[in-house]
Formats: structure tokens, C-alpha cells, sequence
């Protein structure tokens, strides 16, 4: 599968990508809900080795509901990038409604015991219009 990143964000070197993309067969619109998955790409343009600890998401759904999400790392994984090193995960947010949209950042823990909170882009959760 082709991925296109639509949306990028840069903090000192770091750069997140992402694509989303609505799962159909995984939405029941009758029910009230709609479901996403989003790849997200981390590109390491830094000088230093960093680890990414933890992460922090807001979740709007179309009524303008706010879901904060916080964690340690990503699915399950802390990753170490080094200098040029990159890391893809695959994740998934489920809706109330038919759009809505994400954003963030991710904290990581630097070389010299600093942290470092990086940018995860705004991105738009659309679902497409269905004949009725």
C-alpha cells in the first residue's frame, strides 16, 4: 500500500508525517460511528539520538467535543531514532460523527536527559459523502 503523507510538521530536525485514511468497513454510520486509521512516518533530521516517550493527542470530533489522549510512546513502543533513522507506526480513532480532526505532539527524551516536545501536525478526519 502507497501511502501519501498529507500533512507535516518540523520541531528542531524532528519531522511528523501523516496519512489518514476513513475505513469503511469498519464505520457503521447507522450506529453513529466512523472510524480512521492515520499512518504516522517520524523522521529523525536531528544531530542526536533521541527516544520518543510519550505521546499526547486532541481529538475533535464534528460537534467540536474535545478528547485529550495522552500515553507512553506509541503503540506499544518507545522508539530510539538515531541521526537519519526514521519510524512508521500505524494507528486508528473512531468518531461520533462523520469528520473531525487530530493533533498533538509527542515528547522526547534527548541525549542529554532534556526532553524535547515535538509537533504532530493538525490533520483533518473526513469521512465521504454517502448517497442516501
Amino acid at each position: 500500500m502507497r501511502e501519501f503523507f498529507q500533512h507535516a510538521a518540523i520541531t528542531q530536525g524532528i519531522t511528523v508525517r501523516v496519512a489518514a485514511s476513513f475505513l469503511p468497513e469498519q464505520s457503521r454510520p447507522e450506529a453513529g460511528k466512523w472510524f480512521w486509521a492515520y499512518h504516522i512516518r517520524i523522521e529523525n533530521g536531528s544531530h542526536e539520538r533521541v527516544q520518543l516517550i510519550a505521546r499526547h493527542w486532541r481529538i475533535t470530533d464534528g460537534r467540536g467535543m474535545v478528547s485529550l489522549v495522552d500515553g507512553d510512546g506509541v503503540v506499544g513502543e518507545q522508539p530510539v531514532l538515531h541521526p537519519g533513522e526514521t519510524h512508521d507506526y500505524v494507528s486508528g480513532c473512531p468518531l461520533p460523527t462523520p469528520h473531525g480532526s487530530m493533533e498533538g505532539h509527542y515528547t522526547f527524551h534527548r541525549e542529554d536527559g532534556s526532553l524535547l516536545e515535538v509537533a504532530i501536525p493538525h490533520f483533518p478526519l473526513a469521512a465521504p459523502a454517502t448517497a442516501r
